[in-house]
């Protein structure tokens, strides 16, 4: 039986009210008004008889119902891409690929040389960018992301565990000495990167689990690079990825602290938005899987 017109127009707003989050872009996604979206998402709810979105003055959540809906929904709607297209943009010969800027500088030159060498007619967009961009919305076929993975609606494959590690010179701890506890840290000057979510609390496990503190610095950057630059100079102390200061760390210029008390590792994950994957990301995942191997990325357990 095939759905009637209205309920396929709805599905494509539900859809990606869902993937976008908002009413709002999902509207210039599709380019129509806000009320288009919002009519025919609430039509469709009335025809299903229960809710499918939440909504509340900041954000759009989707019940149970409307994530059983959405799943079939991304079927109906990735076979008619299929039909109508025939290919994807990977497909056709364009990946765009997204990742943390310090990762990319460091680890992808590689693997983005053999990709490219092995794969001709591939041209390869590489998006660098510390901040989480919408795979929707900007087209990105693959996002390398080093993080606790919390959004279910992206289907990810862990490539290694990022163990953290707390750094400073040897110079800034001859000078201000060595922290023993996280206590000891209110009279240190404790560098930031400023992207996350609480930017002025460190964690850290201990014995007795884990432990919140406030710390305060006269630094913080939005740049890996930048925040281990300045640890090295001495001017304090930092949380970085293992991957970004192992090679400080070998020739001297950093050292850890407080080892006992390191915060728990993140996972580097390559998510992607849609279920098919072309042969050619097919490779390109394996390329990055060979990559995140080795010293800088060994298994650390949680």
């Amino acid at each position: 039986m095939v759905a009637p017109l209205q309920d396929i127009q709805a599905l494509v707003c539900f859809a990606r009210v869902v993937e976008l989050g908002s009413f709002t872009k999902a509207a210039a996604a599709l380019k129509v008004s806000k009320s288009v979206v919002s009519t025919k998402t609430a039509a469709l709810e009335a025809r299903l008889g229960q809710p499918l979105l939440l909504r509340t003055t900041r954000r759009v959540s989707t019940t149970a119902a409307g994530l059983r809906v959405y799943g079939h929904a991304r079927k109906m709607l990735d076979a008619a891409t299929v039909a109508t297209e025939g290919a994807s943009d990977a497909e056709r010969g364009l990946v765009r690929l997204s990742a943390p800027v310090s990762l990319g500088q460091l680890h992808l030159a590689r693997p983005v040389a053999t990709f490219l060498s092995e794969s001709p007619g591939v041209r390869l967009e590489l998006i660098l960018d510390d901040r989480l961009v919408d795979l929707v919305e900007q087209r990105i076929d693959l996002a390398l992301r080093i993080t606790k993975l919390e959004d279910s609606s992206l289907l990810a494959r862990r490539l290694a565990w990022v163990p953290l590690r707390f750094c400073a010179s040897p110079a800034y701890l001859a000078d201000k000495g060595r922290p023993n506890s996280p206590a000891d840290l209110v009279r240190h000057n404790c560098l930031r990167y400023r992207l996350l979510r609480a930017d002025h609390e460190w964690r850290f496990y201990g014995p007795a689990g884990r432990v919140p503190l406030e710390v305060g610095g006269n630094f913080e950057t939005s740049n890996g690079t930048m925040l281990r630059e300045a640890a090295i100079a001495g001017v304090g102390l930092a949380i970085l990825p293992h991957f970004m200061v192992a090679s400080a760390l070998e020739s001297g210029e950093l050292v850890t602290v407080l080892d006992e008390y390191a915060p728990r590792p993140l996972g580097l994950y390559a998510v992607r938005s849609g279920k098919h994957v072309p042969p050619v990301l097919k490779r390109l995942l394996e390329l990055l899987g060979d990559a995140f191997r080795g010293p800088a990325w060994r298994e650390a357990r949680r």
